[in-house]
C-alpha cells in the first residue's frame, strides 16, 4: 500500500470519528448553542417553548398551585420597572419575583421569566434576612412582621417590624432601585437594662436542579466571588455529597463533597444561571463565614453569617447588605461593580480566560445593534470590521501565497527526486524555503487571529441576555440558538425528529458552500492527500458547526464571503497566482 493511500484511509477513519464522535466531545468541552426557539412545520415558523426559559423548572416535587400558596401569607406588594411581586410578611421573605424585560419564549405575549418562587410552591426559590439570638427570642419563618407602606417602589422603600416578648425591637429596611438590586438594612434596638447578643444572617433557599447544564464555558450552580476570583468549583451534585468530577480534580477545584465554606471580607455568593442570577452581597467591609449546603429533596442554600453583635442597653445596631435578584445584563452588572463597590460583581458572567476579547465585542455589537436596529446585521458589520482590520495582514499572506506558487516546480522536482526519502524531501523543501524567503505557515495566520474572535463572538452569544431572542430575519427568530429549518425532514414537514449529529439546517449548508468556494480559490496543494482533505473539509465543518448558533454561523458565512472577494481583488493585482503550474 503507497503512503498516499495510507494516508487517505487514515483521514478517512479520522473524518468518521470526527462525525460522529463530534457531538460527544463537543457536549462536554465545547457545549453548543441551546435548542432552537422555533421550529419549521408546514413552511411556517411556531414557538416552541423552552424548560430552559424558567430557571427553576426541573426540581422532582410535584407541583404545588404557586397561586394558592401566594395566597396563604400576607404580602406587601413590589413594584418596579424591572420586577413585580411582593414581600412576604410571614417570615420577612422576598419569595415572589418576575423579570418583566424579559418573556419565557419570543413570543411578544409570553409571560415574563419568574425567578423567585415562595416555599411550598413547586421549585421555591427566595431570600431570607434575620438573626440568630443569644439566650433571646429572634424572629423566624413563622414571625409575622408589620410593614409601615402599603408596596415597595424605588420611590418608597418600606420597614418591616417585631418586637419581641423581651421588647427587643427588630426593623428589617428594605429599598429597591429601577433594576434589580435590593437594599437590606437590619436594625436591633435594646430597650432593656441588659445587653443582647444576636448574629445577624442572609440566606437564599433554593429547590431543585436547573435543566441548563453546567459545563466549563458556562458555569450553572453555586457562585461566589472570596477574593480576586470567581468560585466556579462548587456544583450542586457536590451539595448533594458527591466529590469534585474528574476534571475538577485535574485541574485542582477547590470544591468538596457537602458543604463548601469560606471565611472573608466582603464579597458575595448566591446560585446562578445562564441568564439569571439571585445573589447575597454582605456589607464589604464586614467578615463574613459565607458558603453552600444541600439539603434532602435536592434543596440547596447560599447563607452568610458575621460576627455576633452585642447591643447595649439603649442602643441600637444596624446592619445593611444588598440582595441582587435579576437578570444578568451586562451594563447593569458591571454598573453595581464600578458604581455600588462590588468587587468582582462582573464574574457573575463566565466570561472565562477571553473577557479581555469578549467584553468589547459584546459591547461593540451591542452598539452596532441600537445603531443598525437588527442584530443579525449587526454581526455581519462586526464581520466587516475584523476583516477589515485583518485585510493588511491578508495581503502579506497572499503575497506569501504567490511565493509559494512561484517555486511550486522547485517543490515538485525536489519531491520527484527523493520520494524515496521522506526525511531527506522534507529537509530540502524547509532548505527551500529559506532560501526563497516562503513562510508556508503565513496563510493560516488570519485564520488564526480570527479563532480567538470566533470563540469570543460564541460565549458572547452562548452567555448574554442582551443576544437571547434577537431575530435576524424570515425564519431566523433567535440567533443565539441553531437553525431550526432541518433540511432532512424538509423543514418539519416530515413528522420525525432529526438526530442531533444530522439536524443540518439551511444555514450550515450556506457555511458549506461559501467553505467550498473559498477553498476552490486557494493554490490547490500538490500533494493528493491533501487535496482530499481540502475537498471534504467544507462538508465536514457543515456537520461540526450545525448546533452551534445561527448568529456565529452568520459570522463564519459573511467571512468566507469577504475572504472570496478579497482574494478576487488580490488575484486581480497578482494575476502569477491564476497562471498554472509547470
Amino acid at each position: 500500500m503507497s503512503d498516499d493511500n495510507r494516508n487517505l484511509i487514515i483521514f478517512a477513519i479520522l473524518a468518521a470519528v470526527i462525525l460522529l464522535g463530534w457531538p460527544l466531545l463537543a457536549s462536554r468541552f465545547i457545549p453548543t448553542a441551546r435548542p432552537p426557539v422555533t421550529k419549521i412545520e408546514g413552511g411556517q415558523t411556531k414557538i416552541v417553548k423552552s424548560a430552559a426559559d424558567n430557571p427553576v423548572d426541573g426540581a422532582r416535587q410535584a407541583p404545588r398551585d404557586r397561586a394558592i400558596v401566594l395566597r396563604e401569607t400576607p404580602r406587601l406588594p413590589i413594584v418596579t420597572p424591572a420586577v413585580q411581586g411582593s414581600i412576604n410578611l410571614k417570615g420577612a421573605r422576598l419569595d415572589d419575583l418576575v423579570l418583566l424585560r424579559h418573556r419565557q419564549t419570543i413570543d411578544k405575549k409570553a409571560p415574563p421569566v419568574r425567578l423567585l418562587s415562595p416555599s411550598g410552591a413547586a421549585h421555591s426559590y427566595f431570600a431570607s434576612f434575620g438573626w440568630a439570638g443569644d439566650g433571646i427570642a429572634t424572629p423566624s419563618k413563622d414571625t409575622v412582621w408589620t410593614a409601615d407602606a402599603t408596596r415597595l417602589t424605588p420611590r418608597t422603600p418600606v420597614t418591616l417590624g417585631w418586637t419581641n416578648p423581651q421588647g427587643v425591637r427588630f426593623r428589617i429596611r428594605i429599598a429597591v432601585d429601577a433594576n434589580y438590586m435590593f437594599t437590606v438594612q437590619q436594625s436591633v434596638a435594646n430597650p432593656g437594662a441588659a445587653p443582647v447578643t444576636v448574629k445577624p444572617y442572609g440566606l437564599i433557599s433554593r429547590s431543585g436542579v436547573p435543566t441548563e447544564i453546567d459545563n466549563w464555558a458556562n458555569h450553572v450552580g453555586p457562585v461566589g466571588v472570596f477574593g480576586p476570583g470567581a468560585n466556579y468549583d462548587i456544583t450542586y451534585q457536590n451539595l448533594k455529597g458527591e466529590a469534585p468530577s474528574f476534571w475538577g480534580k485535574l485541574f485542582g477545584s477547590s470544591a468538596k463533597a457537602g458543604e463548601n465554606y469560606f471565611d472573608h471580607r466582603g464579597g458575595w455568593l448566591g446560585f446562578g444561571d445562564i441568564y439569571w442570577l439571585a445573589a447575597l452581597i454582605p456589607d464589604q467591609n464586614t467578615q463574613v463565614h459565607a458558603g453552600f449546603r444541600g439539603a434532602p429533596g435536592d434543596v440547596f442554600q447560599a447563607d452568610y453569617t458575621t460576627a455576633p453583635v452585642t447591643v447595649a442597653p439603649g442602643r441600637v445596631a444596624t446592619q445593611t447588605s444588598r440582595f441582587f435578584a435579576g437578570a444578568k445584563e451586562v451594563a447593569v452588572i458591571d454598573g453595581y461593580q464600578d458604581d455600588g463597590g462590588i468587587a468582582n460583581f462582573d464574574k457573575a458572567i463566565d466570561w472565562g480566560w477571553f473577557r479581555i476579547i469578549e467584553k468589547p465585542i459584546f459591547y461593540y455589537l451591542s452598539f452596532l445593534s441600537q445603531l443598525i436596529g437588527n442584530f443579525g446585521v449587526a454581526i455581519i458589520a462586526l464581520t466587516i470590521t475584523v476583516r477589515g482590520l485583518l485585510f493588511p495582514i491578508a495581503q502579506r499572506q497572499f503575497a506569501s501565497m504567490a511565493k509559494m506558487k512561484a517555486i511550486q516546480p522547485k517543490m515538485k522536482a525536489l519531491q520527484e527526486r527523493y520520494k524515496d526519502d521522506k526525511e531527506r524531501q522534507q529537509k530540502e523543501i524547509m532548505a527551500l524555503y529559506r532560501s526563497e524567503g516562503v513562510n508556508p505557515l503565513a496563510g493560516c495566520l488570519p485564520v488564526l487571529l480570527q479563532i480567538p474572535i470566533m470563540y469570543a463572538l460564541y460565549k458572547v452569544l452562548l452567555l448574554t441576555i442582551e443576544m437571547r431572542h434577537q431575530p435576524f430575519a424570515l425564519w431566523i427568530r433567535d440567533l443565539s440558538v441553531p437553525d431550526p429549518a432541518t433540511i432532512l425532514n424538509l423543514f418539519g414537514l416530515l413528522p420525525f425528529t432529526v438526530p442531533a449529529f444530522l439536524a443540518i439546517g439551511v444555514i450550515p449548508v450556506l457555511l458549506g458552500v461559501s467553505m467550498y468556494f473559498q477553498f476552490k480559490l486557494n493554490p490547490a496543494p500538490m500533494d493528493e492527500t491533501q487535496k482530499q482533505v481540502f475537498a471534504i473539509m467544507p462538508w465536514m465543518l457543515m456537520f461540526v458547526m450545525a448546533p452551534f448558533a445561527v448568529g456565529l454561523q452568520l459570522y463564519w458565512i459573511t467571512s468566507n464571503v469577504l475572504t472570496i472577494l478579497q482574494q478576487r481583488l488580490l488575484y486581480a493585482r497578482h494575476p502569477e497566482m491564476l497562471a498554472p503550474v509547470k
